[in-house]
């Protein structure tokens, strides 16, 4: 589709007089005709604009709250939440058998590790590479249908883009046609080329079937893959982020903000994960090993045990990150105290708790109760000023602080989050956040200070976003610094839409038994989700039309293992958190939810875990999936229907408007 510059104004189509003309700015009209500068390609330009709006909607496909967990993340994206699978069973029907379907998917999935297994087999494979070329090309040009051949051409790989084109336009069941059609792919299988065909065939197919991706949320933290998956998405054809909590605490890391590098570290120790900052960004965590080796030498740590996963880790290195585990999180606790005495205006005073430890009694003081203490050894905390960094922690956090600013690709990743991603987005009539709009009691928008001004519903996501990204870009200190420290709040504040708690309650499941103060409380905007006052209250808050649109919510997982359902309000909500991070499994009982809207509606699917690549491959098999929600439009969605189609239309008008400029001698026509 050519891309038409907008200009102001436009009318009717036929109307010539003064005061369309009039209503129109001359000067724009001018700027356009450079890119149409007659009357014949501005009406041809208007006739594949008016054209396109009646082509089926794209698909769009909703993930949330991946953690990290590359490989489930990657088979997702491959199979488009059994996107595939419908494409094949609508081109093949009851023509193939569920095993030669399933091995055709296997073979779109992991092309490369299919046809291994296949020529391991001692299968003939010129006689397979053309049935199987075959296959790919009616999925393929099943997928590409809806599409104009402008933008198929575009998508296609260059290597191959001229033989792809020709497979998927050709007639074969013309006679004039049939034979170049074989011999195509006779001589790509003759010379060779055959597997990177299949190759390019499959990739096609996986980018024609979605057409845009988001990304609800929480890349980061408790996989061990967070890296992995950022690398994946760069490549991907068209995605959007919208930010979660653990990818905020990230961005403030990648900014140099010392609580949000303690939290990544703790994080990362926590569940086993050190050799992502090791391996995967090439953090150099030596500094951090002797000091906590020397610090805590004889300190066995139990109240930081590993949340690692079984055959996944190595136990030799156990007591070793224990003592990294507490190592950082004694300094990350010190770092978040001065951030709250120094920013009142935060209203986090509660969670000021290291001046109310008696260490010689060992015990805290918390609300005017006295609790024991699980831990009572911090050889670096002063009791007169116990936020206060020991000079050899100083020193240490400067080393990580330096080692993550000047770290390459951890900048790149980050920088992608901020290039395509944003605290809510809205899209084709849907608003997108990861948590919550933050609400008080009774329903109404909270009301949250920052800096000393205060905001509410949209304008809040609107002034902490501008803050968020002056906390990465911004070139005067005191502002860069302002965001900076918001990025952390954002992180771990009550009043954060990314949170979406009452507190996080890290000090008190390290170091205290009572479990009622292991709770956080969520927002009440958790208990207004099924009130259709308050999806409305948000929806028109957020200039959408409570008719049509719909809230796409990530963050909380659903736990389906107990009845809950992701589906809020008569499914105007829709929370698609459903334990795609292992850790979260135990608790919801399935392995994540995952949203499509494609031209005919919503189909929400939950899914069991994925296994391997190596099981995917070798059995053909799948991530089984249950479709649980179903939900048709009343009429079959069109581009015209999108928000693409709502820019198209504007173009047209200004094309309508050049035009009438072309025919009533305004604007002279150039060859």
């Amino acid at each position: 589709m050519t891309q038409t510059k907008k200009v102001s104004g436009g009318h009717l189509p036929g109307r010539t007089d003064e005061n369309a003309r009039s209503a129109i700015d001359e000067k724009s009209l001018r700027i356009l005709s450079n890119q149409f500068p007659n009357v014949s390609t501005t009406a041809t330009e208007i006739i594949n604009l008016q054209s396109i709006l009646s082509l089926p909607k794209a698909t769009e496909h909703f993930l949330s709250d991946i953690h990290g967990e590359y490989e489930q993340f990657a088979h997702v994206l491959k199979n488009g939440s059994g996107a595939v699978k419908r494409k094949i069973d609508e081109e093949f029907g009851n023509l193939l058998s569920e095993r030669e379907k399933k091995e055709l998917a296997s073979l779109i999935y992991y092309p490369e590790e299919r046809m291994r297994l296949i020529c391991e087999s001692g299968e003939n494979m010129d006689d397979w590479y053309v049935v199987m070329i075959n296959r790919l090309i009616n999925v393929c040009k099943n997928a590409a249908s809806k599409y104009t051949r402008s933008k198929v051409r575009k998508a296609l790989p260059p290597d191959f883009a001229y033989v792809i084109e020709e497979l998927i336009t050709g007639r074969r069941d013309i006679s004039n046609q049939e034979a170049y059609y074989n011999e195509i792919i006779d001589t790509v299988i003759r010379i060779g080329k055959a597997p990177e065909l299949i190759i390019a065939l499959s990739e096609v197919i996986s980018r024609f079937i979605i057409d845009h991706l988001h990304i609800v949320g929480d890349l980061y933290d408790r996989g061990p893959g967070p890296h992995i998956c950022m690398d994946i998405l760069m490549k991907y054809h068209s995605v959007d982020i919208q930010w979660g909590n653990h990818d905020v605490v990230w961005m403030g890391a990648a900014t140099g903000h010392l609580a949000c590098i303690a939290t990544v570290l703790r994080f990362s120790a926590r569940y086993g994960n050190l050799d992502i900052l090791e391996d995967g960004y090439g953090i150099n965590l030596l500094p951090l090993f002797k000091f906590a080796l020397e610090t805590y030498r004889d300190d066995p740590c139990e109240c930081f045990s590993l949340h690692y996963r079984e055959g996944e880790y190595d136990l030799t290195n156990a007591m070793t990150d224990r003592k990294m585990h507490k190592a950082i999180s004694v300094i990350q606790f010190k770092l978040e105290g001065r951030l709250i005495q120094d920013h009142p205006e935060f209203g986090m005073e509660d969670r000021l708790l290291l001046d109310k430890m008696d260490l010689e009694k060992g015990t805290i003081t918390i609300d005017g109760v006295e609790y024991r203490l699980l831990d009572t050894n911090f050889p670096t905390i002063d009791p007169r000023d116990p936020y206060a960094l020991s000079d050899k922690e100083k020193k240490l956090i400067e080393q990580l602080r330096r080692a993550f600013i000047k770290c390459d690709k951890l900048q790149e990743h980050v920088q992608f989050l901020y290039r395509n991603g944003s605290l809510y987005k809205t899209y084709n009539n849907n608003l997108l956040y990861h948590g919550c709009v933050p609400l008080d009691e009774d329903g109404s928008f909270r009301e949250v200070e920052l800096y000393g001004q205060k905001y509410k519903g949209k304008a809040l996501y609107d002034a902490l976003e501008q803050y968020l990204r002056k906390g990465y870009y911004a070139i005067d200190p005191a502002e860069k610094k302002k965001g900076m420290d918001l990025l952390w709040y954002t992180w771990i504040s009550r009043n954060s839409p990314v949170f979406g708690k009452d507190k996080m309650a890290t000090f008190e499941r390290y170091f205290l038994e009572d479990k009622k103060l292991h709770e956080e409380p969520k927002n009440p905007y958790y208990k207004w989700i099924n009130n259709n006052d308050t999806i409305d209250m948000i929806l028109t808050e957020f200039g959408l039309d409570i008719k049509e649109s719909r809230i796409i919510n990530g963050h909380i997982p659903v736990e389906s293992r107990k009845g809950e359902s992701p589906v809020k309000c008569g499914g105007r909500l829709i929370i698609i958190d459903g334990g795609f991070s292992k850790a979260y499994q135990p608790k919801t009982g399935i392995a994540g939810y995952t949203l499509t809207y494609n031209s005919y509606g919503f189909l929400l699917a939950a899914h069991e875990p994925f296994k391997s690549v190596e099981y995917a491959v070798e059995t053909g098999s799948d991530i089984h999936s249950d479709t649980i929600l179903v939900q048709h439009v009343k009429k079959r969605k069109t581009v015209a229907d999108t928000d693409i189609g709502k820019s198209i239309k504007e173009n047209i008008r200004d094309l309508e408007a050049l035009l009438d400029a072309y025919r009533t001698g305004l604007i002279v026509e150039r060859a």
